[in-house]
């Protein structure tokens, strides 16, 4: 091989580069993302690269969805071999409590609903969880394993709500 095309491939692995007639992988979509109750006037913002944050309305205190999701729901509680280091502080730094959520594609705070298993209640994601569930995953945290094994897994929609 020659030098001159050794240095254009390890180039290209290194910054991103590709060569003519090379294929790209497609970006792959998540076949559960689903966009309908998005609002005209709903904004969201990207934060950390990648996350998205609803963007508030200082005029309207009651929180309004402004993206609905596909999502899979499923329960964790506070037992060591389900967490990583301390078992009740969360990815945020916060103590586990009623109505905190793991979830790797939305933002630390964003607050969501999951209304046909929970109506109005709102949680708040503040928490990770393994990188292998993927993005469309949602951790319900329970105070005790065997509440969180009970509530099994469903597959549900999420409302994304405004700050």
């Amino acid at each position: 091989m020659k030098p001159g095309l050794i240095i254009l491939l390890i180039s290209g692995i290194l910054f991103g580069i590709s060569l003519p007639g090379t294929l790209k992988a497609p970006r792959a979509e998540a076949d559960l993302a689903e966009i309908s109750d998005q609002k005209d006037s709903g904004e969201l913002a990207i934060i950390e690269g990648n996350s998205l944050l609803p963007v508030s309305d200082p005029t309207n205190p009651e929180p309004q969805p402004v993206r609905r999701i596909r999502v899979v729901v499923t329960g964790y509680s506070s037992t060591p071999w389900e967490t990583d280091g301390d078992p009740y502080l969360t990815a945020a730094g916060t103590w586990v409590k009623d109505g905190i959520v793991a979830n790797n594609y939305l933002a630390m705070g964003t607050k969501i609903r999951i209304p046909e298993i929970f109506g109005d209640k709102i949680f708040v994601v503040e928490d990770r969880m393994s990188w292998t569930k993927g993005n469309y995953h949602i951790d319900i945290w329970f105070p005790s394993y065997w509440e969180a094994l009970n509530f099994g897994a469903k597959r549900t929609y999420i409302e994304i709500l405004e700050g």
